[in-house]
């Protein structure tokens, strides 16, 4: 290979490297299948929607496995800091993904389809089946609408509110989780 093309391999190996699969990728995805299960909660049986939810905190799981992983495996000047830089990229990342993946757009679609339900038996003739079909289909629709708003506000939130009770795990830095929250107990 010529030397110019492998300084462009090298680059792109670097990039790829620096993408965050479970936030950068469509594995993001499956962080979004309870979603799915509240948009198709009118027509599906309610262990299909709770089956949505295992799915989706098991994506929460693997993104926190993986953030306390890479932790890990950076230098740290004692096992302790290693110690304290995992747990804070693995709670980090898990109430992240817990409200920007679960929690909030739950909440969001089974409102959302809730109130179009009501809306639709109110003000159409719609015959029920149809009802249930067309509140679906708008609970699906709205899935990619919310996602980046939700991911923003929540890690604004997190920004403003929770991150500064012990750094920002996002930026791989660790300033105190441990000695503030769990060495308390």
């Amino acid at each position: 290979m010529a030397e110019g093309g492998s300084d462009t391999y090298e680059k792109v190996q670097e990039e790829l490297r620096q993408i965050d699969v479970y936030r950068d990728t469509p594995i993001r995805f499956l962080g979004y299948s309870n979603e799915v299960g509240e948009a198709f909660r009118s027509i599906v049986p309610v262990s299909v929607v709770r089956a949505t939810y295992v799915a989706a905190f098991g994506y929460v799981c693997a993104d926190a496995l993986d953030k306390s992983r890479k932790a890990h495996k950076k230098e740290w000047p004692t096992s302790s800091d290693r110690s304290k830089a995992v747990a804070v990229a693995a709670g980090d990342t898990f109430l992240w993904q817990t409200l920007a993946s679960v929690v909030i757009p739950g909440f969001t679609i089974n409102r959302l389809c809730h109130f179009t339900t009501i809306l639709l038996r109110k003000t159409t003739r719609l015959p029920p089946t149809a009802r249930k079909w067309a509140t679906t289909a708008i609970g699906l629709g709205a899935i990619p609408l919310i996602v980046r708003p939700i991911d923003s506000a929540v890690e604004m939130g997190m920004d403003s509110w929770i991150r500064p009770i012990y750094g920002s795990a996002h930026h791989g830095e660790y300033h105190g989780l441990y000695d503030k929250l769990i060495k308390k107990y």
